[in-house]
């Protein structure tokens, strides 16, 4: 009797102690800024414009009759590498989707000049008003909050977020699209791109040691806490059609290098499909992940946010928001 007693005393203050510090260590991400809710572009006026009304769980306004496509890229510090993949994108757009098209940068609070540098790029790439809107966040939130950000606030039918480096190749961007258009437009589905097929290629071959070793230690982890049918969560070119959206990112808490897992767990949870699309890609130099601290990081996160659905801490409910209107608890997935 008191070997059981203590046995379930035991299991009871692991559980607890377990809770506790996924509690700890487990995110809230925080309300945009006013400011944070204005866009720039390279009109002639130079003054701000209100971004669009965000996309909540409850409502997802109509998409603009002409956007196509949202193409969110999130910044930070970006002056060197932004130039070539926004010039990349925009060839492609123009010769596909002219008239048909958005950027949003979101400038996640760069010291560089990221956001005036976008805004000239607009103006040597002869882009009509409107087509790029610079965002820029007051307060860094990592590169999870600022595609948040702009993908809640994005115009389109579909939903791109790229990383600012263009280490994919742009013009793959049809392959998801067609992906997506075949899909029923009241239904959320997602597309992402897949790089496992270059495995063996030289833009994987010739990373260093520890870098590879990293990364399969975490598409490990990530196998164990639950992400099994996804063979590449961290490409940064990954597109929601605006039902996704509503679907996903209100209810999402990580904003930085592991928002990514959970954006597709969200998906998975709620029994979204989801497409593994294979992309070209290629290692460009300027990475902003310091490996040591930051691979740590990762793994606290990926393990915090398994874990947070599994007991309850996070559930679908915008963060706690719509739990906080109705005073009722919410459905945890």
């Amino acid at each position: 009797m008191s070997v059981a007693f203590y046995a379930v005393s035991t299991l009871f203050t692991a559980l607890a102690i377990v809770y506790g510090l996924v509690i700890l260590f487990s995110h809230q991400p925080r309300a945009a800024l006013p400011k944070e809710l204005l866009y720039a572009t390279n009109d002639d006026q130079g003054m701000v414009h209100p971004l669009p009304e965000a996309i909540n769980s409850s409502r997802a306004p109509k998409e603009a009759e002409n956007v196509l496509l949202s193409v969110v890229v999130p910044c930070y510090n970006e002056t060197s590498r932004l130039g070539r993949m926004v010039k990349e994108a925009v060839e492609y757009l123009d010769s596909h989707y002219s008239k048909q098209y958005e950027i949003l940068v979101v400038d996640d609070g760069s010291s560089d000049g990221t956001a005036e540098y976008a805004l000239e790029l607009a103006n040597s790439l002869k882009l009509a008003p409107h087509v790029m809107r610079v965002v820029k966040l007051q307060k860094n939130r990592g590169k999870g909050g600022a595609v948040r950000h702009g993908l809640l606030h994005g115009s389109g039918k579909f939903m791109l977020f790229a990383d600012a480096d263009g280490a994919t190749q742009f013009s793959d961007v049809e392959k998801l699209l067609q992906n997506l258009q075949g899909q029923p437009s009241n239904k959320p589905a997602v597309a992402i791109g897949l790089r496992a097929h270059m495995v063996n290629t030289d833009a994987v071959v010739k990373r260093s040691f520890i870098r590879n070793f990293l990364m399969y230690g975490l598409h490990t982890l990530v196998f164990i806490f639950g992400i099994r049918k996804i063979q590449d969560t961290q490409c940064g070119f990954k597109m929601f059609n605006r039902p996704a959206v509503q679907l996903i990112f209100p209810h999402m808490h990580t904003e930085r290098w592991i928002f990514d897992v959970e954006v597709l767990l969200l998906a998975d949870l709620q029994n979204t499909p989801i497409a593994e699309i294979p992309v070209n890609w290629q290692e460009i130099d300027g990475s902003k992940v310091d490996l040591a601290k930051d691979s740590i990081q990762m793994a606290i996160d990926l393990v915090v946010t398994r874990l947070a659905y599994l007991l309850g801490v996070y559930a679908l409910d915008e963060c706690g928001h719509k739990r906080m209107m109705t005073g009722k608890p919410s459905k945890s997935g």
